[in-house]
């Protein structure tokens, strides 16, 4: 069973890595179907939490991957989902980087660019839904998410000062 495991968490995260434009949060969402609707490793309550601590440890977003890896098959899964999300795409830069810069001005390489910012911000929209609906399991919740991403979007207000009073909520009780 473990190496079936193993085995899985490489193909997946070898596959996620190369469609993850803007990083390891706009995989999210199949990082969520995956580990809670397909396989099973674990509830939306523990990826959320998964995804909690790996936005607030210092180091790279990737640190999900290998929070989940290590969830499904300790060490040596930890071990396997970040290889296998880190090494296809750090193939790849290098590969592309090598040519990249003797295309500056072609057209084609523009319109990519141009075409890869809103794809990587529609990922990462994405990746916050599934995280908040994750999350989110009352009225009150669902609201509290809504005013915090409305407020970080329309205004200048660091999120952290919502982020504050939403734990402070928590820790009363009333989410």
């Amino acid at each position: 069973m473990k190496d079936a495991s193993l085995t899985s968490l490489a193909v997946h995260f070898a596959l996620l890595s190369l469609f993850a434009v803007g990083g390891a949060n706009a995989a999210i969402p199949e990082m969520h179907r995956l580990a809670v609707d397909v396989y099973g490793w674990m509830t939306d309550r523990q990826f959320a939490d998964m995804f909690a601590i790996s936005q607030v440890s210092p180091g790279p977003n990737v640190i999900i991957v290998t929070l989940i890896g290590y969830h499904v098959a300790g060490i040596a899964g930890a071990l396997v989902a970040t290889a296998a999300m880190t090494g296809p795409t750090c193939v790849m830069a290098f590969v592309v980087a090598r040519g990249w810069d003797r295309y500056k001005h072609a057209r084609w390489r523009i319109a990519i660019q141009s075409g890869l910012v809103p794809v990587s911000i529609g990922l990462m929209a994405a990746s916050a839904l599934i995280v908040a609906m994750a999350n989110d399991k009352s009225p009150l919740a669902a609201a509290l998410t809504a005013v915090t991403a409305g407020i970080a979007f329309f205004t200048r207000m660091n999120p952290l000062w919502l982020f504050a009073l939403a734990g402070l909520a928590g820790l009363t009780g009333y989410l």
